[in-house]
């Protein structure tokens, strides 16, 4: 199985999109600072998950996340 995330950052008005077959772990890894990209956004809180069965579709539902139309869904939830 396969999960698209959004992270919300507590601390700035930031959202992050991934992709990953293990929710905690990625969860765990963005808030403890050990991804680059993500360490000054740091803490986050999880604000949306959608799993999937093939990493492709997961994949194709994380570009729309990532389209202008996907994040106004994504601050809707906010």
């Amino acid at each position: 199985m396969f999960f698209i995330y959004a992270l919300k950052s507590e601390s700035k008005n930031y959202i992050y999109v991934g992709l990953t077959n293990n929710l905690k772990r990625r969860f765990d890894q963005h808030n403890t600072g050990k991804e680059k990209t993500t360490r000054s956004y740091r803490p986050f809180r999880v604000i949306f998950t959608k799993e999937f069965i093939t990493r492709q579709e997961a994949r194709n539902h994380e570009k729309y996340l990532k389209t202008g139309c996907g994040k106004e869904f994504l601050k809707s939830l906010t």
